[in-house]
């Protein structure tokens, strides 16, 4: 078994990872300092859905109602004694006691009024403490959300990356219009927030085309090399020494002004200007030819048009703008234009578009550098770093995650799993299984679900015995099977107590349950599922409470239902790629208070 994360560099080994798992936990067992730039796009606290994706992978149906993780942000106990540890936390990582004392304060105010929130603060916050832990020196990292959420993520991101450290708060527009009827504006645009570790971070943005109406009318000289406009030689505010000197008659400081020679210009000056006196460029700009004189005697400079304009703080794509731009016929930010169709488009609800990735990759990192993605999904920020050349590690909660990102991958770009990326975390055993299990229970708990061809739903998980569903068409209509997960010791009373909620479910279209176990199930156990009988069905029997161990699942032995359920197996029978190689265990976490 290949452990890779037993405390060295892991750039030295498998340059590409995707992992299966919770990010958290996952970056716990990560180096500090290990990436270079962190894209995330997380959850937002507004009840988006997977649906779509489980449907397309699984072709199970699931009601329209159903929510799977979704965004369902509970106050419950255990995120109440997060939010209590929280300022120790803070602490370890080494925050500043105002941000501290900021927190306790915050929980006071959102406790009992706005409780979905905090919850979701409380989630976030302690991911963006392990993220700071495992960002480079120099590098950055871009969040991105909606503007439900933005403003209170600012807050935690300037406490723990620093006000000092924020760069930009991107404007995207994720679509072109919003025609639903509301007591507000059509929201078509998504936040992303830019940060970095310290002032030394790559930054090299790229450029958008000028407009031909703007060239026409700004850029109205030409000489021999180009078009060109006259710009000021000089800044506002005086200067001592010789920036504040008169040149050629002319004197700036009478101006209140001063020489200020922009780095555009460098290029024409001997070993860029290096070493060179104020006076001294000013002298070889004019020998170049860079310099007119106006009727009054100022000097100007012949800016040139240049690559285009640096990228702004507000990326929207303008239909119908096709031959608006210079020297291309591509429509104004038409590299992060919204998915509509294109081939691109995967059917993950929350898909973005691959040059949106490029954008923030090219400008805030370097080729072989590292991108780290938290929160994967269906694996755009990979597929775009891949392009660019730059190494990556990915992760994502949802096994259907973890198999398109796989699946894309191979089909579109040629790359094979333990040959060019590794994967980590999944088990392919039921000791795989026995040690996600031992690691994090409930991501096992997640994963197993899935693996029977569950539905993990966040309204039921863990409410009353109920951890998943697995829904199945009927003559009168959409049912489901309830699932119960236990891995760790069994008792025939497990079973007693998931008939007790199969019968309390009755009323919400639950004819069968199941019973998903680590272990090999016991006489006992067996005997009380029998005892459950039979569901009927178009003159078929199925026993009404069925149990199934991970070994009977990773066999490809499934749940019986009216619709014979898919499971890992028959997915990939389906052309979803299986898993390759041994099981590789995801990251020990580290230890905090």
């Amino acid at each position: 078994m290949n452990n890779l994360f037993d405390g060295h560099d892991h750039r030295k080994e498998k340059e590409n990872r995707l992992y299966y798992g919770d990010n958290l936990t996952i970056m716990q067992g990560m180096n500090k300092g290990e990436v270079d730039l962190i894209y995330l796009d997380p959850p937002f606290n507004s009840q988006r859905t997977y649906n779509l994706i489980y449907k397309q992978l699984t072709g199970l149906p699931v009601p329209e109602q159903e929510e799977a993780f979704c965004d369902a942000w509970d106050l419950d106990a255990e995120k109440l004694e997060m939010a209590r540890k929280m300022p120790m936390v803070m602490r370890d990582y080494g925050c500043d006691e105002t941000l501290v004392q900021f927190w306790v304060t915050w929980i006071k105010a959102l406790k009992g009024t706005q409780d979905g929130l905090l919850a979701y603060l409380i989630y976030m916050t302690y991911r963006l403490l392990e993220m700071k832990r495992i960002l480079a020196p120099t590098g950055s990292i871009y969040l991105h959300c909606d503007p439900a959420a933005s403003h209170y993520i600012k807050v935690m991101m300037d406490g723990i990356f620093g006000h000092n450290n924020f760069r930009s708060e991107i404007i995207w527009r994720r679509s072109a219009s919003h025609n639903k009827i509301t007591k507000q504006y059509g929201p078509i645009h998504d936040v992303i927030l830019f940060y970095t570790k310290s002032n030394k971070f790559t930054f090299h943005p790229g450029r958008t085309p000028y407009t031909k109406s703007y060239v026409q009318k700004m850029f109205r000289f030409r000489d021999a090399k180009g078009a060109y406009r006259l710009n000021e030689l000089t800044g506002s505010g005086r200067r001592a020494g010789e920036s504040g000197v008169p040149w050629r008659d002319y004197d700036p400081s009478s101006r209140d002004r001063h020489w200020a020679v922009p780095a555009s210009l460098r290029e024409y000056l001997p070993n860029e200007g290096e070493g060179m006196s104020t006076h001294a460029m000013l002298d070889a700009l004019d020998e170049a030819g860079e310099i007119v004189f106006s009727p009054d005697g100022r000097p100007t400079y012949k800016q040139r048009m240049g690559l285009g304009i640096p990228y702004q703080d507000m990326w929207a794509y303008q239909p119908g703008t096709a031959g608006v731009l210079t020297d291309t016929d591509f429509e104004i930010d038409q590299d992060v234009k919204w998915l509509d169709g294109e081939d691109e488009r995967l059917g993950y609800p929350t898909q973005k578009p691959i040059g949106l990735l490029k954008r923030i990759i090219e400008s805030s990192t370097d080729e072989g550098q590292v991108v780290f993605d938290p929160f994967a999904g269906c694996g755009t920020s990979i597929y775009a770093a891949h392009t660019l050349k730059r190494k990556w590690i990915g992760c994502d909660i949802a096994i259907l995650s973890v198999r398109i990102v796989r699946d894309v991958l191979l089909k579109r770009y040629g790359l094979i799993e333990d040959q060019h990326y590794s994967v980590s975390g999944v088990p392919l055993s039921v000791d795989g299984a026995t040690e996600l299990f031992e690691h994090d229970p409930r991501q096992f708990q997640h994963w197993v679900v899935e693996l029977s061809g569950g539905f993990v739903n966040n309204r039921h998980s863990g409410d009353q015995g109920i951890d998943g569903r697995l829904y199945f068409e009927t003559q009168s209509g959409l049912k489901n099977m309830v699932l119960s997960v236990k891995g760790g010791k069994l008792s025939p009373a497990y079973v007693r107590e998931l008939r007790g909620t199969l019968e309390r479910e009755r009323e919400d279209d639950s004819e069968i349950a199941g019973f998903i176990c680590l272990q090999e199930p016991t006489k006992g156990m067996l005997q009380e599922a029998a005892d459950a009988g039979m569901y009927h069905y178009l003159g078929v029997d199925y026993p009404r409470l069925q149990i199934r161990s991970v070994a009977d699942l990773l066999k490809g032995r499934a749940f019986d239902t009216p619709a014979k359920v898919q499971t890992t197996m028959a997915w990939e029978k389906q052309g979803v790629l299986p898993l390759q190689g041994v099981h590789k265990p995801i990251p020990k976490r580290r230890k905090i208070r």
